[in-house]
């Protein structure tokens, strides 16, 4: 398995990393993609930690929207941080994750719009995929990437709670939508209803851990090692097998963002 979305340089996982890594590895998670904050040099750190422990993670580096208003005096400069730290880091494979947040408006939205445009532009320049969080946003986060991506961009939809009109919109742009604990939540059907109707060819797994533990583990802290979890109720809505998922997602992974 793979998990395409966590958060192991966390805070919280500083205390028991190695045994957060070691539950990952024999729950059979081969990889993860561990996201990094941009410009956060205790997160940077915490991030080489977990490349020590398990050298098969990957990064992808960005900045939220949550943290855009940081570069209010000039948006250009969120990518040429993001480029830099790219540079320094061997094992990032994606920029991210980025793009819109209009649920808590940490940041002026046109903002968000414009650090997001130059992350975008970023991406293509340097031909790498994007991770995209959207929350309260869609029609303006996929009027961006289609007016950026010229066609040219790829990446995920990343925890994806959106209904098909969304999911359409992301498939049709190329990019694959990525699945998390909230597909087990009770108060989901909607969302599972969605989830039945895509392309297993085109889905990812992930935990966004330490945040949306999946039931039963719900209210606990999350972690890449349930996303076992989201594979099995994935499995289940498709009637497949969970080994299909397992395969499917991972090729759908490395395809996305190599080796």
């Amino acid at each position: 398995m793979v998990d395409s979305h966590c958060h192991l340089a966390d805070p919280v996982f500083a205390g028991d990393l190695e045994a957060v890594v070691a539950r990952a590895r024999t729950a059979g998670v081969e990889r993860a993609l561990v996201v990094l904050a941009a410009g956060d040099v205790d997160e940077a750190r915490q991030g080489d930690r977990v490349a020590e422990l398990w050298p098969d993670v990957r990064f992808a580096i960005g900045v939220h929207p949550h943290a855009a208003g940081g570069f209010a005096d000039d948006p250009p400069r969120s990518a040429r941080v993001v480029r830099g730290q790219l540079a320094a880091t061997p094992a990032a494979r994606a920029v991210g994750e980025i793009g819109l947040d209009y649920h808590y408006d940490f940041s002026p939205r046109e903002i968000q719009r414009e650090v997001f445009r130059a992350q975008l532009r970023l991406a293509r320049e340097i031909d790498r995929p994007v991770i995209i969080h959207t929350r309260e946003a869609d029609a303006d986060t996929i009027e961006i990437l289609s007016a950026e991506g010229g066609g040219a961009l790829r990446g995920v939809l990343h925890c994806f709670t959106g209904g098909p009109e969304l999911a359409r919109a992301g498939l049709g742009l190329g990019f694959h939508i990525s699945l998390a604990g909230i597909i087990t939540f009770p108060r989901a059907a909607d969302l599972r209803d969605t989830v039945r109707s895509l392309p297993l060819d085109r889905l990812l797994v992930e935990t966004d851990s330490p945040f949306l533990a999946p039931v039963p583990h719900r209210g606990t802290r999350n972690e890449p090692a349930y996303v076992a979890r989201v594979v099995e109720t994935l499995a289940a809505l498709h009637g497949v097998d969970p080994s299909r998922v397992v395969e499917a997602t991972r090729a759908s992974f490395h395809r996305l963002f190599g080796p």
